[in-house]
């Protein structure tokens, strides 16, 4: 195995470096970044204890920013399809997204409080990166912007993301191996009742004589411990929450990339089987979850740019739909695990504690059930 699909650049467990079997091949690194020319940035905000007080912290919080041709390319677009599993979020410039089957520049995701300051952020900047030649279908920007609920560990209402802090994302940008857990916008989520945030993971697809990726990345924010299910097995019950266990308010965020040339219906029909990756692993999109997932396509760039004339683009017929639906759904539930193994205990504001997965428990339920992998 890979040292890459063990462990993140810092040292971090990953799933599979724990013993989680899973189906699929990944790709090199196992991340979104196994899609060529996509890059990840984090900016993250970690700063005092105790008791609330607003606008001085304690602060648990973060940006994380998805370039799909590299932080060299910053105004390039991409085709794209959205999807939302259950409404109870935001994810900004999705009505361009489904009218155009597209989007321009980086993606940041961040709490639910700093998502309209991360789009505006982003606009500025994108004006400020422009070059003769960029952007030449119309002179404004509609960023994509995502977030998730950080409000149990941080002082979201104190408002600590800044514009500053959204271009530190941006600087950060890098391809390869990327760090998962309480990092970025993932900083201060929470997910089945452990502690969640960023995750990541890919799978390789050959169709057609040629070997294509699909990456997923996410902010997990979500779901009721009694759900967590982990290779099959209903870990949550397991597990049993040890104090009262609190209301779901949480969500979460996937964004899907692949360099396959796929069409913006297409990916709006991968955009939604992210959902079942969600399933695989025990959500349910609840009343109270914002579940919204938007998948993009590296390839096929000058045709998405250019818009005067007849355009000749390459895609992928109907048959091959079904394989990169799979992958997809075994990358996002990957990344969902790897946004749970891949992190460890936060105390937040208030003295509010966030458990990390008990890995060594999780490790033993599996392998009584005959689901581990000794690696």
């Amino acid at each position: 195995m890979r040292e890459a699909h063990r462990r993140t650049p810092s040292g971090k467990l990953r799933a599979r470096g724990a013993g989680v079997p899973f189906v699929g091949e990944p790709g090199p690194f196992n991340a979104i970044t196994d899609v060529g020319g996509v890059e990840v940035g984090y900016c993250t905000l970690i700063r005092g204890h105790g008791a609330l007080v607003v606008g001085e912290g304690p602060v648990r919080t973060g940006v994380t920013a998805i370039f799909p041709h590299g932080r060299a390319h910053p105004n390039a677009a991409a085709y794209a399809g959205y999807f939302s599993m259950s409404g109870n979020g935001e994810m900004s410039g999705m009505a361009f997204v489904e009218e155009r089957g597209r989007f321009d520049g980086p993606i940041t995701l961040t709490n639910t409080h700093s998502c309209g300051l991360a789009r505006d952020a982003t606009a500025r900047w994108l004006f400020s990166q422009l070059k003769a030649g960029d952007k030449s279908d119309q002179p404004f920007w509609l960023p994509v912007s995502a977030e998730t609920c950080d409000v149990e560990l941080n002082d979201i209402n104190g408002h600590h993301v800044r514009e500053e802090h959204v271009i530190a994302a941006f600087d950060d940008a890098r391809s390869g191996a990327i760090e998962e857990g309480s990092v970025g916008g993932g900083t201060g989520m929470r997910c089945y009742e452990f502690k969640g945030g960023s995750g990541t993971a890919s799978r390789a697809v050959d169709y057609a004589g040629e070997r294509f990726h699909v990456g997923a990345f996410v902010q997990s924010n979500f779901g009721k411990r009694h759900l967590l299910t982990i290779a099959g097995i209903p870990i949550g019950l397991e597990v049993p929450v040890e104090a009262v266990s609190p209301d779901e308010n949480g969500s979460i965020i996937g964004v899907v990339a692949t360099d396959a040339p796929l069409l913006p219906h297409q990916l709006s029909r991968v955009a939604r089987r992210a959902a079942y990756g969600i399933a695989r692993s025990g959500g349910i999109a609840s009343n109270e979850s914002g579940d919204l997932f938007l998948a993009f396509s590296t390839a096929e760039r000058a045709a998405v740019e250019t818009h005067n004339g007849i355009i000749n683009s390459r895609y992928l017929g109907e048959q091959a739909m079904s394989q990169f639906y799979e992958a997809t759904i075994q990358a996002v539930d990957e990344a969902i695990m790897n946004s749970l193994f891949a992190n460890e205990t936060m105390v937040g504001r208030d003295g509010h504690v966030c458990p990390g997965l008990p890995i060594g428990r999780v490790q033993d339920i599996l392998r009584r059930h005959g689901r581990l992998l000794e690696v």
